[in-house]
């Protein structure tokens, strides 16, 4: 599984339950499975004695009929979803749901007044902040606050897009449509196995993703303390050949977030193979729903900024 990308992925949690559990040791060095000379394994008995609770030599077994043999190996064979275990039909579901839940969300803000849905923008944003931090430290996840997380993410995107869709007509609806068409230009990409999360690429992410959150700290300071007037601070009132910093930064956070989105591939397809329980679909779901939000930011952001150039 990828390591160092998203730490709802990372978490102890969800890491113990893809990994496989460790072979049993027998004692004294002996191989596993294997007894003493001379001492019948564990479960079975001496030749000639019946084990406990059977019948012993000489006494007629029950047999079953044709009809019951015939239907007892007609039956399929038992699922992932018939075990408990995690599929990747329930991460699909359960990633619906969250979506719902955050177009729900968003909704609220395009029928009430600006002014409330500028409040409800604050609230989403701080409340999401506050429940990704519970969800993501959690030990079991709860289907609750991952819904709830989702519906606030909803009221901060909803309302981020109304203001910059008054500002830039269109903005909103683009973002939608270049988010929708990058995770399925990543999700083909990631199924053809022409990107992978290797380590060297692994690396490459950490590093950026660290540079881009300082950026972005020292951008936010400046911001705040007035020391640049731009809406976008730095990402507007710098310029490289003529071309806003924000274009830039843009474009990098896009694919910063894209690639996350093929490390949250890659840990779903080891908690499938391996076999985890059914419960932590919903921490899949809300690992993607947490880089679709990230990804749809960047690109309204980096829509806004280019259509504030022209």
């Amino acid at each position: 599984m990828a390591l160092g990308g998203n730490p709802i992925f990372n978490g102890k949690s969800f890491r113990g339950a893809t990994q496989a559990p460790p072979v049993p040791q027998a004692p004294y060095g002996a191989p596993y499975s294997q007894q003493p000379y001379g001492q019948a394994p564990y479960g079975q008995q001496p030749y000639g004695q019946a084990p406990y609770g059977q019948q012993g030599w000489g006494t007629q077994p029950q047999s079953m009929t044709d009809d019951q043999l015939r239907q007892m190996y007609s039956q399929p064979s038992a699922g992932p979803a018939d075990t408990g275990r995690m599929t990747f039909d329930d991460v699909i579901m359960k990633t619906a749901a969250c979506l719902a839940a955050v177009v729900a969300g968003a909704a609220v803000t395009l029928v009430v007044a600006q002014g409330l849905a500028s409040l409800l923008m604050v609230v989403g944003a701080l409340g999401g902040f506050v429940l990704a931090l519970v969800n993501t430290f959690k030990k079991q996840p709860s289907p609750a606050l991952i819904l709830a997380y989702a519906a606030l993410e909803g009221l901060f995107l909803g309302g981020l897009t109304r203001i910059l869709d008054g500002m830039f007509p269109g903005v909103g609806l683009q973002a939608v449509i270049g988010t929708l068409s990058v995770f399925a230009v990543t999700l083909l990409l990631f199924k053809s196995g022409k990107v992978r999360a290797t380590p060297k690429a692994m690396r490459f992410f950490m590093i950026a993703v660290i540079g881009y959150a300082v950026f972005a700290l020292i951008n936010m300071v400046m911001m705040w303390t007035g020391a640049v007037q731009s809406p976008f601070g730095l990402r507007t009132s710098v310029e490289i050949f003529g071309i806003p910093l924000g274009v830039f930064i843009g474009l990098l956070a896009i694919g910063l977030a894209a690639f996350s989105l093929i490390m949250d591939f890659t840990s779903i397809e080891a908690g499938v193979r391996s076999g985890a329980p059914q419960r932590f679909s919903w921490t899949a779901a809300f690992g993607l729903t947490v880089t679709l939000v990230w990804l749809y930011v960047e690109i309204i952001r980096l829509l806004a900024i280019l259509r504030g150039d022209d």
